[in-house]
Parts: C-alpha cells; structure tokens; sequence
C-alpha cells in the first residue's frame, strides 16, 4: 500500500501525461474535443482511473470513447516511461457526467427562475378578494358595542313583528 498523498501525486502526473499525450501524439481521427478532468489510483497503484469529457453530441463521445480503447496501449507505455514507476498501472478510461449534470441543473434553475418571475409579476398587480388591508386598522371597541347593540334592536323588533313568542318558536 502506498501513501495517500503519493497515489495522489501519481494521478495528477497520470492525468498530465495521458493529457499532454493526447494532444501530441494520438491522431485518430475518431478523437473528439477530449478533456481529461481527473484521474484517480487505487491505493496499491496498480490501477488508474481517468475521467473525461467530451466537446460534442453522443456521436462524438461513444467516437472519442473507441478511440481513447484503441489507444490505451500507447497512453499506458508513455505513462509508465514518463512517472519512471516499477509497475505501470492499467488505465481505464470513465465519461465524467459532471458537466453534462451540471448543465442539466442550470437549466432546471432558469425553469424555476422563470416561473418565479412570472409569479413575482402576478402578485405585483394581485388585488386581494377581500378588505384591502383587513388586519392593520385598529379595532375600535365602541363602534362593535354600538354595532352589537343595533344587531340586537334589530333583531327584538323583527322578532315582535313576526308574530312569534318570545322564546323564538314558531307554529
């Protein structure tokens, strides 16, 4: 087992190596816009793990992936030249989705963005269906005593006049 921070060193030098080498020497012509976004090694070293993305549609990345499988021997030999260690490691190449991830939620956020503009519209100009402002007036306790008590006259007199008993039953 190697040293955490030695199996990190080792994938960053893996990542520039594989980098550098697909830019200068790989030419085939299925090789997309390839961006190599990481690299990471197991603990013992003996296996790297290279993360990356694609500039293009799903043509170019399944394009650029058969031609990253094709050239796996050579990028391995040139990293094991260049990190000058005993057991080069065997090299697997993984489509990083983060980008594509990350795109999909920007566009998830401008949907939402959108919905509370125009909601943040309709509410500017929303009028509400009742008193305009029903619980900022303060009370006044003796326009409710002088409201309860016309209430009441209101209902005696009704209640004469109806011809019924006091006692509110009717026949």
């Amino acid at each position: 087992m190697a040293d955490p921070a030695r199996a990190r060193r080792l994938a960053v030098r893996i990542r520039e190596v594989v980098a550098s080498t697909l830019e200068r020497q790989i030419k085939d012509p299925r090789l997309g816009m390839v961006t190599i976004t990481d690299a990471r090694v197991t603990p013992d070293l003996t296996e790297a793990t290279l993360y990356y993305t694609v500039y293009g549609d799903d043509v170019a990345r399944a394009d650029s992936a058969l031609a990253l499988e094709s050239a796996k021997g050579i990028l391995r030999s040139t990293v094991g030249r260049q990190t000058g260690i005993k057991v080069t490691p065997t090299l697997t190449f993984i489509h990083d989705r983060l980008p594509d991830d990350a795109r999909y939620l920007e566009e998830l956020l401008a949907v939402a963005r959108e919905n509370d503009a125009r909601v943040a519209e309709a509410r500017a100009t929303a009028v509400p269906a009742g008193d305009p402002d029903p619980y900022r007036v303060p009370r006044d306790p003796d326009a409710d005593e002088d409201a309860d008590e016309a209430d009441l006259d209101a209902f005696a007199a009704d209640r004469r006049g109806s011809g019924g008993d006091e006692t509110g039953s009717r026949r």
